[in-house]
């Protein structure tokens, strides 16, 4: 039995569970909170002139070119910037570099599922903060004794928006620890932290290309912060892969910080489908949560949240359901383009009418 080969640790892991990747291509995929808009075509020609003998050498270890881009576009230095394989790689340095303290680390009970995974990983103590009756952080439940706190703006999956206000109160009291905003779905609907890196220097903003960008495919993350905080995940890094971004992947990011039209445009375009989609929701008698995300949080009141996700499944539409207190009666739908919308909620309407 292979198992009698484990380190100890790996026993007592239990690993995330990513959302489901069909295997059809027919169906109306709305469970991982990709974007239904493809990248800009800039993007794509940067990679393509990648493609050449080129690829037998090793891309630039430190992504310098990718770095420069981020911190032209949001005002800061490249070293205030990290990259790396996607926005979970450098949460997971994130963890390892930043939060491995005596004092727990603290999160919402209810937020990106990878939290508690590092910590197990990492052997990180942590403690659960409840979000609040309607599903938003209370800062002030952050006061108390730590190793660092962590969330997600917007959070996931209920998609509130914590406004920057709080964000700093929290941070003028918590001096001694680092916060981390996982910034995973800030671009559709809220204002990013990074503009507050440079007046707090244990602020860490974590971001990725796959959702306003939309290259999930491409596994493009990063992490913008006081150098110091930088020198730590580097340190991580390099002592784990050192090189995480490979030349594709470095070229397409560049690409698309550059292409600000189509980003713009794309970016309204799923707030737009947004509006119209938690309209027509509560139309069918949906609550809906308020979502500053590229997703929505709704829940039927005469109707099982696990029953209704199979039937969406029997027309051929996938959305994530939960099986987690508090929130097994949510459905977490991500917001597709309008065709996509129009299915949902033409299948909704007959699952509804029947009994």
């Amino acid at each position: 039995m292979s198992s009698c080969f484990w380190s100890p640790v790996v026993s007592r892991l239990t690993p995330y569970v990513p959302g489901e990747q069909p295997k059809l291509s027919n169906l109306v995929k709305l469970n991982t909170n990709e974007n239904p808009y493809g990248p800009s075509p800039r993007v794509l020609a940067a990679i393509r002139a990648e493609l050449s003998d080129a690829l037998r050498l090793y891309p630039d270890p430190n992504a310098e070119r990718l770095k420069q881009a981020i911190a032209d576009y949001y005002g800061v230095t490249p070293a205030q910037v990290f990259v790396g394989n996607g926005s979970d790689e450098v949460l997971a340095h994130v963890f390892q570099a930043l939060f491995q303290h005596p004092a727990p680390l603290l999160f919402p009970d209810i937020t990106y599922s990878f939290y508690p995974v590092y910590c197990g990983l990492y052997g990180i103590d942590f403690a659960f903060i409840p979000l609040t009756e309607d599903f938003t952080l209370r800062v002030a439940d952050y006061q108390r004794p730590n190793g660092g706190i962590i969330f997600a703006n917007p959070n996931a999956p209920t998609g509130c928006l914590l406004p920057l206000a709080d964000l700093e109160w929290l941070l003028e009291r918590n001096r001694d620890s680092v916060v981390a905003v996982d910034e995973a779905y800030i671009d559709f609907g809220g204002d990013t932290a990074i503009a507050l890196v440079n007046r707090y220097p244990n602020l860490l903003v974590t971001q990725t290309l796959s959702k306003s960008r939309s290259l999930a495919g491409l596994r493009v993350g990063l992490a913008v912060g006081h150098p110091e905080l930088i020198e730590a995940l580097e340190r991580v890094k390099n002592s784990f892969n050192s090189y995480p971004l490979d030349r594709l992947a470095i070229a397409g990011a560049i690409a698309a910080f550059k292409d600000c039209e189509h980003f713009e445009r794309t970016r309204q375009a799923v707030i737009a489908s947004r509006v119209q989609l938690v309209a027509a929701l509560q139309n069918l008698g949906f609550a809906v949560l308020p979502s500053a995300a590229n997703f929505i949080f709704a829940r039927h009141p005469q109707r099982d949240a696990a029953a209704l996700a199979a039937a969406l499944r029997e027309h051929s539409i996938i959305v994530r359901h939960f099986r987690q207190p508090r929130i097994d009666q949510f459905l977490r739908i991500t917001v597709g383009d309008p065709a996509q919308n129009a299915a949902l909620l033409a299948a909704l309407s007959q699952i509804l009418a029947e009994r």
